[in-house]
């Protein structure tokens, strides 16, 4: 793949992700919790622990030809570590400390822990393939 094609690739997914998150976002819209956020960092995580793993197990296969559109592109488009970070500022401007630190402390080990799942399917599904 030619340089301006990985940068495509990247924009392309980029956009794409952005808009799901958007659509989940506007879907869910109500709760005090910040629910979206949580889901799609949590998916997104799992996925690009996936991708990563499949892509680097096979180095030659389609995951890994289109990782720049599945990985910097679609997840990084589709995950926001930005957005917790501002929900969770709001939360302690509207003086709920107890819900942002829950937040907090349920959102980084949730996400790592999709991160590490979905790693380990990805290596699994690279060997079976």
């Amino acid at each position: 793949m030619k340089a301006w094609q990985h940068y495509a690739a990247v924009g392309l997914g980029s956009a794409l992700g952005a808009s799901l998150r958007y659509a989940i976002a506007l879907a869910m819209l109500g709760p005090v919790f910040p629910w979206p956020t949580l889901l799609v960092n949590a998916v997104g995580s799992w996925l690009m622990g996936a991708v990563a793993a499949v892509a680097t197990q096979r180095l030659h296969s389609r995951v890994a030809r289109w990782q720049p559109f599945l990985a910097s592109g679609f997840c990084g488009g589709f995950t926001t570590f930005s957005l917790f970070g501002l929900e969770t500022l709001q939360l302690l401007n509207e003086a709920r400390p107890w819900l942002a630190l829950g937040y907090m402390m349920i959102s980084v080990p949730l996400w790592l822990a999709a991160a590490w799942h979905g790693y380990r399917v990805g290596q699994r599904l690279a060997i079976e393939t």
